[in-house]
């Protein structure tokens, strides 16, 4: 049986590298993301039948937003067995500067968005008996880096906590529920953003003396996605060159 997945965020960036993965190792993939334009657009370039790929307008905020792209899924493909909450959103500015409208618009996305995600997913994979879920972190939420926004790092270090309630209350039904926590990567949209100098100067703090790989990221969901990863739950696997080692 060809397994099916859900990526948040999955039109661009990270989450866009993510889709690829996945389905270049054989899965269906729900590309899931605000901007439907760019959704359909990757969904028709990696499969022009579009047999294996559905773009779905997704704001992960919303609850009945992940129970219709759950509903879309399943008349597609049968019930889904993988969630991917990758969608995020990043305001850089100064602690005493961050408005609280501010602050909960971040956490809205990168927080609510993932407790959502979670828990209309697990219901559905706790039914079937079986699930994989990955959350996107973030170094910034590991070691209280403020560059990309305190909100942006607070919601991060929450989503290493999420996981482990998830993990915990999923792991008896046969659902696993693990995060990812990437460093810098270099990403087109960071490279339209940062300085040339700017970024020169990041990579020299980095121990690796560069920056990280979407790809690899992509590959380290895939692998927490598998049906073999049974035994890892909980967890959160860095990739950050050396930034952050515990």
């Amino acid at each position: 049986m060809t397994h099916s997945a859900l990526v948040t965020g999955g039109a661009q960036g990270l989450g866009a590298a993510i889709v690829r993965a996945l389905f270049r190792q054989g899965y269906n993939v729900a590309i899931g993301d605000i901007d439907i334009a760019n959704a359909r657009a990757l969904a028709l370039e990696l499969d022009p039948d579009e047999n294996r790929t559905l773009a779905i307008e997704l704001d992960v905020r919303d609850q009945a937003a992940f129970e219709f792209a759950a509903a879309q899924m399943q008349a597609r493909w049968g019930v889904a067995q993988i969630l991917v909450n990758n969608a995020v959103l990043t305001v850089a500015k100064p602690v005493l500067d961050i408005t609280p409208d501010e602050f909960d618009a971040v956490m809205a996305v990168n927080l609510r968005g993932v407790f959502i995600g979670c828990q209309v997913f697990g219901r559905l994979f706790k039914a079937a008996g079986y699930g994989r879920i990955v959350n996107l972190a973030s170094l910034a939420g590991q070691n209280g880096g403020s560059a990309t926004g305190a909100h942006y790092a607070a919601s991060k270090g929450a989503i290493v906590t999420l996981t482990k309630v998830f993990a915990r209350d999923l792991a008896s039904f046969g659902i696993t529920c693990n995060a990812v926590a990437p460093g810098p990567l270099d990403l087109p949209s960071v490279r339209r953003t940062v300085a040339a100098d700017k970024l020169a100067a990041i990579v020299q703090t980095i121990p690796v003396q560069s920056l990280g790989d979407a790809e690899f990221i992509a590959e380290m969901v895939c692998l927490l996605s598998r049906p073999e990863a049974a035994f890892v739950t909980g967890a959160t696997w860095d990739a950050n060159g050396g930034l952050y080692m515990r």
